[in-house]
């Protein structure tokens, strides 16, 4: 795959990015490098190697679900800057 400077173009309109001539020209060879590195990648002996859809073999690895204690409601509304008798209060933000 050839990098020309209509390619460079394209991919600055579709990200919305501008750059200067001397940014295109950098990214010509960044993109060039990268294009030429998965080439390379072409060139391996896959044969018999199944593809690989997960790093691990395993597979729903959980943790056992465990029930502990937890705060009251007056331990939890105790540090609140606002509140009432069951909740925080806060700022509005929203206005119509």
């Amino acid at each position: 795959m050839e990098v020309n400077d209509a390619l460079v173009e394209k991919l600055a309109d579709l990200s919305r990015l501008q750059f200067d001539d001397l940014q295109k020209e950098d990214i010509k060879k960044d993109l060039q490098r990268m294009i030429a590195f998965v080439e390379k990648l072409n060139e391996l002996d896959t044969t018999g190697v199944s593809p690989l859809l997960h790093v691990s073999g395993n597979s729903n690895i959980l943790r056992e679900d465990i029930v502990t204690g937890s705060i009251s409601r007056k331990e939890g509304l105790k540090n609140a800057a606002l509140h009432d008798e069951f909740f925080f209060k806060v700022p509005k933000v929203i206005r119509k």
